[in-house]
């Protein structure tokens, strides 16, 4: 049966999911250097192949997946952006994080491989690729910071520092994730969110 280029093309895009998905299942696993594209291929039961078909080298897979990062990175911080109660964005920024992570879809894979790649800097060029789109996720979440300080809701500190501390929690959680799956649940957001709370909120 000749499938149409609709079919061709949805079936393009679910075989790109299936090899991502594996690349992270390995990426996680073994590390980015330690990881051949054999590996990926075994992991998502298809031949060698296949994998060059969509992407040239294990580079450029793993290119596919900073760019899903930065895009995440990019929409979080317009997220943070928005003119709303500061409490209010935090909290729902925490949950959005969380509940990725409970979804049991990868999600804490995917962020531990990002993770090693902006600490070992590997491939080459991954540290400040990702410190590109970080940054301004950062900045968003310390001006957020700020004004819950100005407006009594969040406890006193250098907004930087608790900003520094609130996302290496949940680099932490993430890493907890892979550890121990069911470790995590959404009465964590209410753990996460102590950190920054004034002592004395109700």
């Amino acid at each position: 049966m000749v499938r149409s280029p609709e079919q061709n093309a949805a079936l393009r895009v679910a075989t790109r999911e299936r090899i991502e998905t594996a690349a992270v299942r390995v990426f996680a696993r073994r590390g980015f250097a330690a990881s051949s594209i054999k590996d990926i291929a075994d992991e998502a039961g298809l031949s060698t192949g296949s994998i060059y078909r969509h992407y040239a080298s294990k580079e450029a897979l793993f290119d596919a997946l900073l760019e899903q990062a930065s895009s995440g990175l990019v929409a979080a911080s317009a997220m943070l952006s928005a003119d709303a109660d500061p409490v209010v964005l935090v909290r729902e920024f925490t949950r959005v994080f969380v509940t990725d992570l409970m979804n049991g879809n990868g999600e804490a894979e995917f962020f531990l491989v990002i993770n090693q790649g902006f600490i070992s800097d590997t491939p080459a060029g991954t540290a400040e690729r990702l410190a590109r789109t970080q940054r301004p996720l950062w900045d968003a979440f310390e001006a957020v910071v700020r004004r819950g300080q100005a407006a009594g809701q969040f406890d006193d500190g250098d907004p930087a520092q608790l900003t520094a501390y609130y996302f290496a929690m949940l680099s932490g959680i993430a890493g907890m994730r892979t550890v121990i799956p069911t470790a995590m649940t959404e009465a964590g957001i209410d753990l996460v969110l102590r950190l920054l709370m004034r002592k004395d909120a109700s």
